[in-house]
């Protein structure tokens, strides 16, 4: 599991909000046991009988993910080899809108290599659709998915939840800032890190929620905070409790030990489902669907995703409310966000006044390896 997925699903909910325990009665308990089983049973059964035909197939696939480290994604492909271990899996993670134009560059030159996306640019997929890009599959699991998340027709559905909030250094104990305003107190000028609103639009959202909210006065005295700015939302959170860095908003935790995350109360944060798909064109279809099935299979949404599940039958962490259950965020925002182009472009052209334009590599591919066609994480061809 990668350090920003998994300090999203420890610090970031369980330590912030109070979780109710449900208290059932023994016998409905015991009957939704005996469901439970024999569904996944059912669910286990048919992913057997898919890697059946992955490996008939050929037994190959590449995934394109979204994320900005090398390594984000691994933790989904280290749990799938564990439960498919003959198939060779190539994850390739990149963000996403990097990986969005490579998909556009394979369909238009015919040489297609991914088989699987699953990307936060979320106004992709029914573009893609519209295209006639994508493969109709209803992957196990299919109808338990939440229909706000999922195309009806079954080109593409929402994998999972992921979630941005704040990220502040243990050292500041009680004094860590939580809600919006608090990032304003004198005692963090010279003191914040931030990911560049204008490289992410997921960032890009959480600031123009800010500015929707507080209007762009906030956002004036925030720049007065003399904020650092890096690419990507990791290096922002590792950076927290580092060279004087105290605080972030943005992203979601770090495995230093130097930080905690919180989810503010009343301010505006983060949340998104993280959407995928299987291309027409995809090389290795077989093998396509034994992942994504895997991916939204029960078994899967409760022990390796580690986050809030794509599924409504798959109840929140411990700890946690239930992810539209939130008054701070709404699931569904990035996506209308995003849908809108020229309202999303003219914000970040505003925004990159305030900040200034991106600096710095690509976080997901230091080195510029990755080129037009990777299947491997060096740019590789296999």
């Amino acid at each position: 599991m990668t350090p920003m997925r998994k300090t999203l699903i420890g610090a970031l909910t369980l330590s912030v909000l109070a979780g109710g325990a449900t208290v059932a009665l023994a016998d409905s308990a015991s009957s939704g046991a005996d469901s439970t089983s024999t569904a996944q049973s059912s669910e286990q059964a048919e992913l057997q009988k898919l890697y059946q035909q992955a490996l008939a197939e050929g037994g190959t696939l590449t995934v394109y993910a979204g994320g900005d480290t090398p390594y984000q994604a691994d933790y989904l492909r280290d749990a799938f080899l564990k439960k498919f271990p003959k198939i060779k899996f190539n994850m390739v993670t990149d963000l996403s809108k990097y990986h969005d134009a490579r998909i556009d560059n394979q369909i238009a030159t015919g040489r297609v290599v991914a088989d699987v996306v699953q990307l936060q640019t979320l106004d992709d997929f029914p573009r893609w659709k519209k295209e006639g890009a994508l493969a109709k599959y209803k992957p196990v699991g299919w109808d338990k998915v939440y229909n706000q998340i999922k195309d009806a027709d079954g080109y593409y559905t929402g994998a999972m939840f992921f979630g941005f909030a704040n990220v502040t250094a243990t050292s500041l104990g009680s004094n860590a800032p939580v809600e919006a305003k608090d990032f304003l107190k004198p005692e963090f000028k010279n003191k914040l890190v931030f990911t560049y609103p204008n490289d992410d639009d997921a960032v890009l959202y959480y600031f123009k929620q800010l500015t929707d909210k507080y209007g762009f006065d906030y956002l004036k005295k925030l720049m007065a905070q003399q904020p650092k700015f890096v690419r990507g939302t990791q290096a922002a959170a590792d950076t927290v409790g580092t060279d004087g860095y105290v605080a972030n908003f943005g992203s979601a935790g770090s495995f230093s030990g130097l930080s905690t995350a919180s989810i503010p109360r009343h301010s505006p944060w983060v949340t998104w489902p993280q959407t995928a798909a299987i291309l027409k064109k995809a090389p290795h279809k077989a093998t396509a669907k034994l992942y994504l099935s895997w991916l939204l299979s029960k078994d899967a949404q409760q022990n390796s995703i580690f986050t809030w599940s794509a599924r409504n039958d798959v109840a929140a962490p411990a700890g946690r409310k239930g992810i539209f259950d939130y008054k701070n965020t709404n699931p569904l925002g990035l996506g209308t966000f995003m849908s809108n182009r020229a309202a999303l472009d003219r914000y970040k052209a505003l925004i990159t006044l305030y900040v200034g334009d991106v600096k710095g590599v690509d976080p997901s591919d230091p080195n510029g390896v990755l080129g037009l066609y990777p299947i491997n994480r060096d740019g590789t061809q296999g």
